[in-house]
């Protein structure tokens, strides 16, 4: 039940409910904000680490096609590997230093692990702009996104339909059983 009255104060509100009689079936009580607790976060992050690897594989394989670039399965194994170092690091490190700067520490990890292996692979170009990007958005802001655990699923879904629009729009010329015949598949 929301106060009556909320007035201002430096720091902080003064909240005041006035009711002669209350007569409720709900619980009444107050949630007071906390803050981020490492354990339960890298344990949220880690759970929800195959959907974030989903959508960059997505992602990925959509840019490789558009671009007729050969990214062989062993290549995709090599950045799932990477991407799960992001996970892996983190989960020890949240504990040791402050949230932030774990967090800072694992995404220039992996970030540095899939560029530097792509430029290997395809070319600095496709590294950094295309893997850097889907990884900046599918890795990091997934994962900076279930620091609020309020909105954080709101925050996946819009991300989720934007993806879809997008590779849906750049892909929809694509024929894609004379594409598949092409490749060997």
């Amino acid at each position: 039940m929301p106060p009556d009255v909320e007035t201002p104060l430096r720091p902080g509100w003064r909240l005041q409910w006035r009711a002669a009689t209350l007569v409720t079936g709900n619980g009444i009580g107050m949630a007071f904000p906390y803050p981020l607790q490492p354990g339960p976060l890298a344990q949220r992050i880690t759970f929800w680490a195959p959907v974030a690897l989903f959508f960059y594989f997505f992602v990925m394989l959509a840019i490789t096609t558009l671009r007729k670039i050969d990214l062989h399965p062993v290549n995709y194994f090599f950045l799932a590997a990477s991407f799960f170092a992001f996970h892996l690091l983190f989960a020890y490190l949240v504990d040791r230093i402050p949230i932030g700067a774990a967090f800072a520490i694992c995404s220039s990890v992996t970030m540095f692990l899939t560029v530097s292996y792509l430029r290997l692979v395809v070319g600095w170009r496709f590294a950094a702009v295309e893997n850097g990007l889907a990884q900046l958005v599918y890795l990091i802001l997934f994962s900076y996104a279930l620091f609020n655990e309020g909105s954080s699923g709101l925050t996946i879904t819009i991300g989720a339909i934007v993806t879809l629009f997008a590779i849906m729009q750049l892909t929809g010329r694509i024929r894609w059983s004379e594409h598949l015949a092409e490749a060997g598949a």
